[in-house]
């Protein structure tokens, strides 16, 4: 099998954002990259972070809390972005910096409680579900004020926005049909909480209408690190 150049292939997508920003008229490093390592080797992680990445983003809790002690040599941002079982938080408030995909108090709370003393208070988003797959997590938007309003009377984390994973599709404006209602709720969400500043969203195949709709982070794997 042919060996990928990680080097390469994130200058590539790097390049992209940009184009992304400038055609949205906005900032340029105002999106910042979620590198989507699931399943890849640690020598893929290595080469991502030689080359300037620093955020890194997991799916599966066990795989995500093994390659935070495995590369605990390098100041790794871990990003856990995978539906969360009640029995795999502790090893996640250990190690991850951020947790993208929070749907329910219950895993909030024991994330809170998990979270050791000496490190800073955890970063979440709260997930939210724009369409009806019945294979996707997510609160739906009405329940966003609530569980914001419970998450951040929890001292050891800190809410900082929103994330989603529409339903996939080809058509640029129905992409952006589908952001852009993140979009509002994050500003809703502001209006109330200082600190919510971020927008996950916007993937390999639909980046360019998240960022024109405001995303702030976008989680990009198999342009990347290839294909799984």
């Amino acid at each position: 099998m042919e060996e990928i150049n990680v080097a390469t292939n994130l200058h590539s997508v790097w390049r992209r954002i940009g184009a992304a920003e400038q055609l949205a008229n906005r900032h340029s490093g105002s999106v910042s990259l979620l590198a989507v390592s699931k399943t890849k080797p640690d020598r893929y992680i290595r080469a991502a972070w030689d080359a300037g990445q620093r955020a890194f983003g997991e799916n599966y809790a066990q795989e995500a809390e093994e390659k935070a002690r495995r590369l605990g040599d390098l100041a790794i941002e871990w990003h856990f972005i995978g539906p969360i079982q009640s029995n795999k938080t502790r090893g996640l408030a250990q190690t991850m910096t951020w947790v993208h995909s929070i749907d329910r108090l219950k895993i909030a709370q024991r994330l809170n409680d998990q979270r050791p003393e000496v490190l800073p208070p955890l970063n979440l988003c709260l997930q939210v579900k724009l369409s009806d797959e019945p294979n996707k997590s997510g609160i739906i938007p009405s329940e966003v004020p609530t569980l914001a309003e419970q998450i951040v009377k929890l001292p050891n984390l800190r809410l900082r926005g929103l994330m989603a994973i529409p339903a996939a599709t080809s058509d640029y404006q129905e992409q952006r049909k589908a952001f852009k209602q993140l979009q509002t709720l994050l500003f809703e969400l502001q209006k109330k909480f200082s600190e919510v500043d971020t927008l996950s969203m916007g993937m390999s195949g639909d980046l360019e209408a998240a960022v024109a709709e405001g995303s702030t982070l976008v989680r990009v794997g198999t342009d990347i690190f290839g294909a799984r």
